[in-house]
């Protein structure tokens, strides 16, 4: 199967680097690797900040609040929606355009059909 690789533009609060509280958008990278695990995504923040989670609940969280724990995502107004995430270091809210994450989750899902069809 083949990687899928999205690079996106997010804004991002952490409680860490309040510097990121300026407005500006950075680059993040969406990615889905189906041999590696065809039910997971992974979001990579700058900072070799990674997370991987339940491809299932990064599409659930774009229609409605879901998740718990480390990574919560939910609709944010019409067209934004946000990914939270947990970790000891602290917490990171990113905020992305909904288009551009269900560009990238019909991308998986048609590198996931190609090769089962």
């Amino acid at each position: 199967m083949s990687v899928v690789e999205q690079h996106a533009r997010a804004h991002i609060v952490t409680d860490e680097d309040v510097a990121q509280l300026d407005g500006d958008a950075v680059p993040v990278v969406l990615r889905y690797d189906p041999d590696t695990d065809p039910r997971s995504v992974l979001i990579g923040l700058p900072g070799s900040h990674e997370w991987t989670f339940s491809r299932a609940l990064l599409e659930q969280g774009l229609r409605a609040p879901a998740g718990s724990g480390e990574v919560r995502v939910w609709p944010c107004g019409r067209v934004q929606a946000v990914i939270e995430f947990h970790s000891p270091r602290g917490v990171a809210v990113v905020q992305f355009e909904t288009k551009t994450l269900m560009r990238f989750l019909r991308r998986t899902y048609l590198a996931t059909a190609a090769v089962a069809g």
